[in-house]
C-alpha cells in the first residue's frame, strides 16, 4: 500500500513530519560512506565526524520548519525567501560544526550555491504546507497523491548537499592545502585516505574537474532528459538515484556552449552506433572472408599434395 504525503497543513502532517524525522535519524547509524562514483567534499571526513555533521543539520532543519511555521509563511513567501532562508540556515550549520570542531570559522560572505533548488524549494512547501501547494506539472503524479517515498528523496538529498556545502564552505576558508592537512588531522576529523598534502591536493583537483564536467556536460544532459540526480541514505551508505522533474524552463536557459555539448552528445548517441554496427559488419565480412580464403588455399594445397603423391606414385 502506497504512504501518500498529507496535502495541507493538519495533525497528519505533523505527525508524518516527526516520522520522517525519526526515520531519517535512525539512518545516520549506518556507515555514511560515499557509494557513488561521484566526489562529495563531505568524503575528507572520517565516519563520526560525518554523523555529526548530519545529525546537526536534522537538529536545525527541525528548528527551521518550526520557525517557519510560526511565521506562518505562505507558498508566495516561501518562494521569495528561499535563498535567505537557505543561507542563514548553512550558516548556523556552519557555525555549529565549526565549535563541534574546536575551529575558527569566519563565516562572513558565505557562498551558498545549493544544485536543484528547485528540488529544496518544493521541499519546504511539502513539510510546511503539504503537497497540494507544490507544482502541478513538476513531478510525474498529482500533486495531491505524492508519495512519502518522493518526500523523504527530497528530504536525504537535502541532507547530504547540505553537508557537502557546509565542508565545501569551512575547507575553502583555509587556502594552503598543508593548512587543511595540519587541521583536519589535528582535530582527527579526516578519513583515512586523506592523510597527506598530496592526498588532499589530488583530492580537490578531482572535485574541480567533477564540477566541470558537471556543468558543462553532465547537469545540461539531465536537464535535457529531464531528470535529476538526488543522494539517499542507505545501509550501504550515500547512492545516487534519479528522479524525472520538469525542466522546461532550464532548457530555454541553457547557455550556447551547453547547447553545443548536448548537440555533440545527441550526434554522438545517433552516429556512434551507426558506426558502430557497421565496423562489426565489416569485421564480420572480413571474418568470413579470412575463412573463405584459409579454407580454398587449405582445399588447394591438400589437392597439391594429393597430385604430388600421385605423380611421384606412378
Amino acid at each position: 500500500m502506497i504512504n501518500y504525503w498529507p496535502n495541507k497543513q493538519s495533525v497528519k502532517l505533523n505527525n508524518i513530519i516527526v516520522d520522517l524525522f525519526l526515520e531519517t535519524e535512525n539512518k545516520l547509524i549506518y556507515n555514511l560512506s560515499n557509494k557513488t562514483n561521484y566526489y562529495l567534499y563531505t568524503d575528507i571526513l572520517n565516519n563520526v565526524y560525518k554523523n555529526k555533521l548530519f545529525n546537526i543539520i536534522l537538529k536545525e532543519l527541525k528548528k527551521l520548519v518550526l520557525d517557519i511555521i510560526e511565521l506562518n509563511l505562505n507558498k508566495i513567501n516561501l518562494k521569495n525567501l528561499n535563498y535567505q532562508i537557505l543561507y542563514i540556515f548553512i550558516e548556523k550549520i556552519c557555525s555549529n560544526f565549526a565549535n563541534t570542531t574546536n575551529t575558527e570559522y569566519n563565516y562572513k560572505n558565505l557562498l551558498v550555491n545549493i544544485k536543484s533548488n528547485i528540488l529544496i524549494e518544493n521541499l519546504l512547501i511539502y513539510l510546511i504546507l503539504g503537497s497540494s501547494y507544490t507544482n502541478k506539472n513538476l513531478f510525474t503524479f498529482d500533486q495531491n497523491y505524492t508519495p512519502y517515498k518522493h518526500v523523504q528523496i527530497l528530504f536525504e538529498n537535502f541532507i547530504v548537499q547540505v553537508s557537502n556545502i557546509v565542508i565545501q564552505s569551512l575547507l575553502k576558508k583555509i587556502e594552503i592545502s598543508s593548512g587543511i592537512d595540519i587541521l583536519l588531522n589535528s582535530k582527527q576529523i579526516c578519513n583515512k585516505s586523506y592523510t597527506s598534502s598530496r592526498s588532499i591536493i589530488l583530492f580537490f583537483n578531482n572535485l574541480k574537474w567533477q564540477s566541470l564536467i558537471d556543468y558543462y556536460l553532465n547537469e545540461p544532459k539531465c536537464i535535457y532528459n529531464e531528470r535529476n540526480k538526488v543522494y539517499l541514505i542507505s545501509s550501504r551508505g550515500i547512492i545516487i538515484k534519479y528522479i524525472y522533474i520538469t525542466r522546461i524552463r532550464e532548457i530555454k536557459k541553457l547557455q550556447r556552449i551547453k547547447i553545443f555539448f548536448l548537440l555533440w552528445l545527441e550526434i554522438k548517441d545517433i552516429v556512434i552506433p551507426k558506426i558502430e554496427k557497421l565496423i562489426i559488419q565489416i569485421g564480420q565480412y572480413l571474418i568470413y572472408l579470412s575463412i573463405s580464403l584459409f579454407n580454398n588455399i587449405t582445399i588447394l594445397v591438400i589437392r597439391i599434395i594429393v597430385f604430388y603423391l600421385k605423380n611421384k606414385s606412378l
